[in-house]
């Protein structure tokens, strides 16, 4: 069987992560690349270590995320079908990689600093996970980190949605205001970084009116033709 690679991309707060982690429920022998929280744990790395927002984003293409990638010793394990993130041997909690304060930092961060070998790492690492697994990607960027994505959907939902998600997500702890210009904010970086661009065989897929996470990956996966 030859395996696949599928790419989703989306607005933020649109539920991608819970909708990946429906499709590896769903098809078979596959396995899920958190592209994403790679590059949360070099910035939560870097924070925990006394670095600032504005530092690093000052630094520009100084600051080369491949080069961290090996001076923190990071590496990218499977473990129940999904990558988990371990920096110098210590396994990065998804508490830390998803609370607000590093997700905004990377939606700032990743504007400025140089990304390109970064690319290349994950690129080899889809490559070599293929080899063995139908690749669930879910990140930014992916068709310039992998173009030859076999399907690549951006999911979307409004905005008042998306805040929705995010609210719960957060278990309520900041107020829906609040929620609301984070995710305008970061919508914001993300669009100046090119992130949000389309590719010729990019999916749109709006999960606006679904109700839960296995029927926005429905939507998904009905799309999607496994090879023989």
């Amino acid at each position: 069987m030859e395996h696949i690679v599928v790419g989703i991309e989306g607005l933020v707060g649109s539920g991608k992560t819970s909708i990946c982690r429906e499709l590896i429920k769903k098809i078979p022998n596959c396995v899920l690349l958190h592209g994403g929280d790679l590059y949360r744990g070099i910035v939560f790395c870097l924070m925990k270590n006394g670095f600032t927002v504005s530092s690093l984003t000052k630094s520009g293409k100084n600051l080369d995320i491949f080069e961290i990638i090996k001076q923190l010793k990071l590496e990218v394990k499977i473990e129940n079908h999904e990558t988990a993130i371990y920096a110098n041997g210590e396994k990065l909690s998804e508490q830390d990689l998803q609370s607000k304060e590093i997700s905004l930092a990377v939606s700032e961060i990743s504007h400025t600093a140089k990304n390109e070998d970064a690319f290349v790492f994950v690129h080899d690492l889809v490559e070599d996970l293929k080899k063995q697994y139908h690749v669930i990607f879910s990140g930014r960027a992916i068709m310039k980190i992998y173009p030859k994505c076999d399907y690549h959907f951006f999911v979307i939902a409004d905005l008042d949605k998306r805040v929705e998600r995010k609210c719960i997500q957060y278990q309520n702890q900041e107020k829906e205001a609040e929620i609301r210009n984070l995710l305008i904010k970061r919508d914001s970086l993300q669009q100046k970084s090119g992130f949000y661009e389309y590719s010729p065989i990019t999916i749109e897929v709006d999960v606006t009116d679904c109700k839960t996470a296995e029927e926005s990956a429905d939507q998904v996966l009905q799309k999607i033709k496994i090879k023989e």
